[in-house]
């Protein structure tokens, strides 16, 4: 170990394995250290740059021997975007690594008694599978290790693009991106040239100034293209120059959005987003169930491998068509729509207003008259008097945010007792400590991880509980 002005540099380091988080592991004089973009077997060199009592961090310097494992990254962004990290794995083992980490969350956190887990269900496309993404404009883009290596005189043009992991201040220009499918890096570029060639200002990100801010594009398996483009102050002229300019080039744009954001930060849902051309909104399709998909709302960013989820949730559910259903964190009423045909009556619980007018639209759009939706924090929602007023139910679905299930909305379903609670989760580890909270009403029957986000260390699980009588 040679060291350095404040960190060590770390000489033939052995890769071992694979953290949850998606950084690679070794062990250095017992401690654990964490590296980015390696492969279990590279041979490297590290410099730390964190260390703490337990744990270092660092990244890369040399590649002394490259692991038998290892594949070529398809992405020229791969090592400075984060987005997806694992490119430089194959896809097995990617899916292996997400089928452990979810029996290890499951066990470790949870503590649960578990069947055999169904092997994950791979995404049949491991590019170009999303449908929605968000770029970000900046003044002056990042520029990489080895740009800076050159030591010669590099511009420091604006860029359009991602932002740097653990770097809120700092972006770097997209040339290419596998995530989405065309038009959408002809839509960004395009964007980028023509906010250039007129001179439009891209955003300070730490001063907070500038015109252009943020460029959404939502694309969906119907065929319909949505365009959000948000600037940070209300000028007419250049909105309606860029967007001109957008729809002439490309008129398979069918929602052609824009809003004015003059806060600190991103975030677009508490804002008015103002149509400039076509539809406020756009359609998906699944089993002939057409959702409606407005530029503030959820919906899964895989869209193939949704239908593939909530083929599961079905399965796990098992209706026979008398069942009461409550269906928790609703979002747009997806997964209610989904099953409302194979139950008797399912109801729909969401924070966001906007989303249950969503749902509600959906039901009616495809004439579904079993549904009931309802906005409202769920731990004040579900209170013994809803159930007395709504029902007790046979099933519960679950599908939560990241942070998992409120502790009150545990007790709650402690109280309402369904046969069966379906939990859907992003984020298997609160998944497993939420299960485990429910205590020992309830005992795992099935488990089905999901792979949503192909490269990426992310995975979703399914667990189905059944009431232990």
């Amino acid at each position: 170990m040679r060291r350095g002005k404040a960190n060590p540099l770390l000489n033939n380091i052995r890769i071992t394995d694979l953290a949850a988080e998606g950084k690679a592991i070794a062990k250095v004089d017992g401690k654990v250290l964490f590296v980015p973009f390696a492969v279990p077997g590279d041979l490297v060199d590290v410099q730390v740059t964190r260390k703490r009592k337990n744990y270092l961090e660092g990244y890369v310097t040399v590649y002394h021997e490259l692991s038998k494992d290892r594949v070529e990254p398809f992405c020229q962004h791969f090592g400075v975007c984060g987005g997806c990290k694992w490119q430089n794995l194959p896809y097995q083992m990617q899916l292996n690594l997400k089928q452990e980490q979810v029996l290890e969350q499951l066990t470790r956190i949870g503590k649960l008694q578990l069947p055999e887990v169904n092997s994950i269900l791979g995404s049949a496309n491991t590019r170009y599978y999303r449908n929605k993404l968000e770029f970000t404009f900046s003044n002056f883009r990042w520029l990489t290790q080895e740009e800076i290596e050159r030591s010669e005189e590099i511009e420091r043009s604006p860029a359009l693009g991602f932002h740097v992991p653990g770097k809120f201040d700092r972006v770097f220009d997209v040339n290419e991106c596998y995530l989405q499918p065309e038009p959408s890096n002809s839509i960004r570029l395009a964007v980028g040239v023509f906010a250039r060639e007129q001179g439009f200002s891209f955003y300070n990100i730490r001063e907070g100034h500038g015109f252009l801010r943020n460029l959404t594009i939502r694309t969906s398996s119907t065929g319909d293209v949505m365009v959000i483009l948000s600037v940070f102050e209300d000028d007419r002229p250049k909105i309606e120059a860029i967007l001109n300019n957008l729809s002439q080039k490309f008129p398979e744009i069918t929602s052609l959005l824009y809003v004015v954001n003059p806060k600190v930060n991103d975030t677009i849902n508490d804002l008015e987003i103002v149509t400039f051309r076509g539809k406020d909104h756009m359609m998906e399709e699944m089993e002939g169930i057409q959702f409606k998909v407005g530029p503030k709302s959820f919906y899964q960013t895989n869209s193939q491998q949704a239908y593939e989820l909530y083929k599961v949730v079905r399965d796990f559910a098992g209706l026979k068509g008398n069942e009461l259903v409550y269906d928790l964190y609703t979002g747009t009423g997806t997964i209610a729509n989904f099953l409302a045909k194979s139950c008797n009556k399912i109801i729909g619980v969401e924070y966001v207003p906007e989303a249950i007018e969503d749902a509600k639209a959906n039901s009616q759009i495809n004439a579904i008259g079993n549904t009931f939706f309802i906005a409202g924090d769920m731990k004040d929602v579900l209170k013994p008097s809803f159930f007395d007023e709504q029902g007790y139910p046979d099933v519960i679905i679950l599908d939560p945010p990241r942070a998992g299930v409120h502790p009150d909305v545990i007790k709650s379903l402690q109280d309402a007792k369904p046969k069966k609670i379906v939990y859907v989760s992003c984020n298997p580890a609160t998944q497993a400590r939420d299960i485990n909270l429910l205590g020992d009403g309830y005992k795992v029957i099935k488990v089905q991880p999901v792979d949503m986000f192909p490269h990426t260390h992310h995975v979703e699980n399914v667990v189905l509980l059944g009431r232990i009588e």
